[in-house]
């Protein structure tokens, strides 16, 4: 049986949280190619990547695709192709201007070329690959799995799900319907659903898939924490709700939001283990190997990271070198 399935079976039936955790590929391998494209979710799952994760948002024609907001102008070289579609919106609260996946129908979407988000990351990549579809995202996932002779899932996060229904492209049932299509809208697909947002209520009913709540700013109670479980299956707090840091940035003690979620039926999937100084905690040493092991050490369930390479070496599975 393999480590992914291994995974799910103990950690949603309850049981005693696994030795290693879940890798879950962070918009990819993130660190090494441009975010959220097929080339680097497939690196991702050749460094030994459990899980993929496509961010969701939606065109203008209301096809799903994998970008980290609808704002897509800092990942893709749309405000030079299309110059006057700069717009300024509210979303979520916040005024934003920019360029917009909801203006934008997939064909001119797929003229569009990927770019590297981060100043400090290597833009040699920038420009050659598509923004890809969930159903491309699945597709792919699917031949992985094939390829590498182990289950790659899929962990699609909607992004910004209340402000696409206010404008009349609601995520929820999209993406359910891709999952249909490609056979895994089941509770025994490798697919997790996360929202920061409560959306997942809604959810719940239409699907037996896994439902992850994400959570940052406050620990939950004990309370929160069987709200939750009425409808999600885990949570996915941020590193900090696990291991608190003091105003300098200093580390804290770990508490006990681990054990209390496991305690509530709930599985723990922890965001976000990054390798580079501008994330990791000087506590570290450098060693972004040693922040993998203490959450394993904590026993959370799954690791969303960008460097699925290094968390692959820290749980001493096999991989390649890294590019």
């Amino acid at each position: 049986m393999s480590r992914l399935l291994t995974a799910i079976i103990v950690t949603i039936a309850g049981s005693a949280a696994m030795a290693t955790p879940l890798i879950i590929a962070h918009r990819g391998a993130a660190g090494h190619r441009p975010e959220h494209t097929i080339a680097g979710y497939r690196l991702a799952a050749e460094m030994g990547a459990d899980y993929i994760e496509p961010d969701l948002v939606s065109t203008k024609d209301g096809v799903l695709i994998a970008r980290h907001e609808n704002e897509i102008a800092s990942t893709t070289d749309a405000a030079a192709k299309f110059p006057d579609r700069k717009r300024t919106k509210t979303v979520d609260g916040t005024p934003i201007t920019g360029w917009f996946s909801e203006d934008f129908t997939l064909a001119e979407l797929k003229t569009l070329r990927a770019r590297e988000r981060l100043d400090f990351r290597s833009h040699g990549w920038d420009g050659r690959f598509e923004v890809p579809t969930f159903d491309e995202v699945i597709e792919l996932a699917q031949q992985l799995g094939n390829e590498l002779g182990r289950p790659i899932g899929v962990y699609p996060e909607t992004k910004h799900p209340t402000y696409f229904r206010g404008i009349g492209l609601p995520l929820e049932d999209r993406l359910l319907a891709s999952l249909d299509r490609h056979g895994w809208n089941t509770a025994s697909a490798p697919v997790f659903i996360q929202s920061f947002e409560t959306n997942l209520r809604e959810i719940r009913p239409k699907t037996k898939i896994k439902l992850i709540q994400l959570l940052e700013g406050k620990v939950p109670t004990d309370e929160e924490l069987r709200a939750i479980r009425s409808y999600a299956d885990g949570i996915g707090p941020s590193t900090r709700l696990v291991i608190p840091a003091a105003a300098d940035g200093t580390l804290l003690a770990p508490n006990d939001l681990v054990a209390r979620a496991h305690a509530a039926g709930l599985v723990v999937h922890v965001w976000t283990l990054r390798s580079e100084p501008a994330f990791l905690s000087p506590f570290y040493n450098g060693d972004v190997g040693v922040e993998f092991r203490r959450f394993r050490a904590l026993g959370v369930d799954g690791i969303f990271t960008d460097f699925p390479d290094a968390a692959a070496r820290a749980f001493d599975a096999a991989l390649p070198p890294s590019p």
